[in-house]
């Protein structure tokens, strides 16, 4: 049966194995989440299941509704599955699914870095300090040539940085801790402190 859960990463920080080497790990809170809607082949089209994620004091009457009066979540999100006979609408999924080393993916958004130059978006070198060079240093340098006279589409210019949907796979369960709904992963994961993560595994 596929495993899945949504969280909220906490951060990270290192432990020590049996043999004393450090591990980098990353920190995620993981759930509770409830099943609100599974989705079928003959009903949708496709088989899926909606989860809920992460208590709040207020929704609107649209989510409410869609809530089916299991509470208040301010995340919905859905996980393809090929059998939806192991789940019920109100299931409640907690950490305790996972056991350890077992192997993850984790899909969040990475973070944002605003508008940068092409130094730090492409990894370009930057121009000469020297040599007639003036208030160039960073800059990308020729864009184009004589023909077609335009810029070609996909040109590595500066422009909007980050925020984009990462997929990590391959991630090791390290420990599980059902008391404070904590998941810990070896290795890193997209996004910032508070980042949605959706885990599951391959």
């Amino acid at each position: 049966m596929k495993k899945f859960i949504l969280g909220k990463k906490v951060g990270m920080t290192q432990i020590f194995d049996d043999q004393g080497k450090v591990i980098p790990v990353t920190i995620i809170e993981a759930g509770p989440c409830f099943i609100i809607q599974v989705k079928t082949l003959e009903k949708d089209g496709y088989q899926a299941v909606q989860v809920a994620f992460d208590e709040r004091k207020k929704l609107g009457k649209a989510l409410l509704g869609q809530m089916r009066g299991l509470g208040k979540f301010r995340y919905l999100k859905e996980f393809r599955i090929e059998d939806g006979k192991d789940f019920k609408v109100g299931d409640k999924i907690d950490v305790s699914i996972f056991e350890k080393g077992e192997r993850v993916k984790v899909a969040g958004f990475s973070k944002g870095k605003g508008f940068q130059g092409v130094v730090k978006r492409w990894g370009f070198s930057g121009r000469n300090a020297t040599h007639g060079v003036k208030h160039e240093h960073r800059t990308l340098g020729s864009v184009g040539c004589a023909f077609p006279q335009r810029v070609i589409k996909g040109k590595k210019m500066p422009g909007r940085m980050g925020h984009n949907r990462v997929t990590v796979k391959n991630l090791e369960v390290v420990k599980i801790d059902p008391k404070n709904n904590l998941i810990i992963l070896k290795g890193a994961v997209p996004g910032s402190r508070g980042t949605l993560l959706e885990i599951e595994t391959l």
